[in-house]
């Protein structure tokens, strides 16, 4: 199977918690707009982007997998594309919801296991809205890094049968979830919305698990150290801490990581959303020939490490 980036919207600025346009001011709402409220914004601008992205596509895809964890309506922005566009018979609709950061990896799984059952086309579809569930009010040092850090991000792409042309072919992927660390990274419902703790010691306690990890993923596809050395890290941005750690314990050079280190500097934390924008550069970059070797590494709540090693064709 191989994959494609298709064309991103990015960071979507115009939908936000704390537009005066659909959240009355602060004066009235302190902690912006509820939960509802937000759930609702949520709703329209997905439907939009599915509307959008899929208004010149006429074959419908044997598989469509919806990715998020900042809103969640039922039915999904993904089955009611499929439902108006009569796909009903056609197109199957997953939902990988409720990962958080590093939810694009079990999707490009989940994607592959359906190739590899003979589905000819999987499309995957991210919408992250993360500013809907930022709270104004809230200055807790913790809180305001998280304000400053996340952002809002849209993205489609497939995974096919074929591999013919430029894409991203999966050659092993690997995930765990480390012990002791439940607690060191959350994402739970509130009054106003999904609230994110971070506990300030994330960097340290991924780098602790990472070059053996990092090192399984070459093993399962087959390769040694002398590759690892040759590689580009598609690393998903958690914040600049994460990129230093990560190129600092793995003994990278700068380059190595300077997409991710773009990607974050140029758009923020998109969430899931974020490391299929480091693929797509990475994907039309001329600097990055076919060949190139390209571990893709996120984390989450868990506390979860995910890996995939992709190849660049």
């Amino acid at each position: 199977p191989d994959f494609t980036a298709c064309e991103s919207d990015g960071a979507v600025p115009n939908v936000l918690y704390d537009d005066p346009r659909t959240d009355g001011g602060h004066g009235a709402y302190p902690h912006g707009r509820s939960a509802a409220v937000r759930n609702q914004l949520f709703e329209r601008a997905v439907d939009a982007y599915f509307a959008h992205e899929y208004a010149g596509v006429r074959e419908a895809p044997d598989d469509l997998i919806h990715v998020t964890c900042t809103g969640y309506v039922a039915p999904s922005g993904a089955q009611k594309l499929v439902a108006a566009r009569g796909w009903g018979a056609q197109t199957r609709v997953t939902h990988a919801y409720h990962m958080g950061c590093y939810a694009a990896l079990p999707a490009v799984r989940i994607a592959a296991g359906f190739v590899a059952s003979g589905a000819e086309c999987v499309d995957i579809v991210h919408t992250e809205l993360c500013s809907l569930h930022l709270d104004p009010s809230d200055h807790r040092l913790e809180q305001l890094v998280v304000q400053s850090l996340f952002a809002d991000g849209l993205i489609r792409y497939s995974m096919t049968a074929t591999d013919d042309g430029p894409g991203l072919m999966p050659l092993s992927a690997c995930e765990v979830v480390l012990p002791d660390a439940a607690d060191a990274m959350r994402w739970v419902p509130s009054e106003w919305g999904m609230q994110m703790t971070l506990a300030r010691d994330v960097p340290e306690r991924i780098a602790e698990a990472l070059r053996g990890f990092v090192l399984e993923l070459y093993r399962r596809a087959g390769l040694d150290l002398d590759a690892f050395k040759r590689s580009v890290f598609a690393v998903h941005p958690g914040g600049p801490r994460i990129i230093d750690r990560v190129r600092d314990m793995l003994e990278l050079s700068p380059a190595q990581v300077q997409t991710s280190r773009d990607v974050l500097f140029d758009h923020g934390n998109m969430s899931s959303a974020t490391l299929p924008h480091v693929w797509m550069r990475l994907l039309a970059d001329p600097e990055v020939p076919p060949g190139t070797l390209i571990p893709s590494l996120a984390f989450g709540p868990g506390l979860t490490v995910a890996g995939t090693l992709l190849e660049k064709r």
